[in-house]
């Protein structure tokens, strides 16, 4: 059996500064530590890192908090917790992505000049709320075909158009085609402004792991169920090969999925641990 491992599968640049942040953190002795939200989406290092001590809040549970020590994850966050960090006096650790922060800064000065924001995303992901927290004034948040069809563009106000980091790129251009359709009573004021802030390892990871699964018989996708740029991955590889399957570790591999492959393929989520890619490649080298 042949098996191909992405070379862009696992940890991203953001992920592992947010993960290495944290532990440098332990290793110095800090205590009360806590991190906003889960740190990554991968629930066994989130369960690594509770077992030494690293503590999960939320943002309506921040006020409680009194010498602690807070980090942001690298989804980043709204201006509105910065604040509620200072007025508290807590330390607080930017993990927050560089990519991310691009995009905080590009609605925050594009909605100052009056631009109205259209974010591409999943208005429920923590990244995608972050951004939000970022706009001066209204905005908008599309995510699939049906919501940019229905989206009515303000007629006095130039659009901006950005993405999550972690969006599928061909769905991501497929929005903004309508998007400026819906916009035509704007031409006035000129096209809007559309900005691809998907980034490039995202982009890398998509492109990479579209053209494997295209030449396997079976392709494997590995990561955490509420990780967001892991189920792209999973809807890229689906629709150039059949036999695609998400999961998160060997345990999740059966006998069933390997009749009759020869080519296999294998790729993983940002927030997906070297050590479980490796498991999931010696597991299916030896076993099936």
């Amino acid at each position: 059996m042949n098996i191909t491992t992405a070379k862009t599968a696992g940890f991203c640049f953001g992920v592992q500064r947010a993960i290495d942040k944290v532990y440098d953190l332990l290793r110095e002795g800090n205590e009360r530590i806590f991190t906003l939200g889960p740190l990554i989406h991968n629930e066994e290092v989130v369960r690594d890192l509770e077992e030494k001590g690293v503590h999960i809040v939320d943002a309506d549970s921040i006020g409680a908090l009194d010498n602690a020590t807070v980090v942001i994850r690298s989804h980043g966050a709204g201006e509105d917790i910065y604040r509620l960090f200072e007025e508290k006096g807590l330390k607080t650790v930017d993990a927050t992505c560089p990519f991310v922060l691009k995009i905080h800064r590009i609605v925050k000065e594009r909605s100052e000049k009056g631009d109205y924001i259209v974010i591409i995303g999943d208005s429920s992901h923590p990244e995608v709320q972050g951004i939000c927290g970022w706009c001066r004034d209204d905005y908008a948040v599309i995510k699939n075909a049906a919501e940019a069809e229905a989206f009515e563009a303000p007629e006095s106000r130039k659009l901006c158009v950005v993405s999550q980091t972690t969006f599928n790129l061909n769905k991501f251009q497929e929005l903004v085609e309508i998007i400026k359709k819906k916009s035509y009573n704007n031409h006035v004021l000129g096209t809007p402004t559309i900005l691809n802030t998907i980034c490039s390892a995202t982009e890398e990871r998509q492109r990479e792991a579209r053209e494997i699964a295209a030449r396997s018989d079976v392709m494997l996708v590995i990561g955490g169920r509420s990780s967001s740029n892991t189920q792209k991955l999973f809807e890229i590889c689906s629709e150039v090969c059949g036999n695609t399957y998400y999961i998160q570790t060997p345990v999740d591999l059966d006998s069933e999925m390997f009749q009759r492959s020869s080519y296999v393929g294998i790729t993983a989520g940002a927030s997906t641990p070297k050590k479980i890619i490796e498991e999931v490649r010696e597991h299916v080298r030896t076993e099936f």
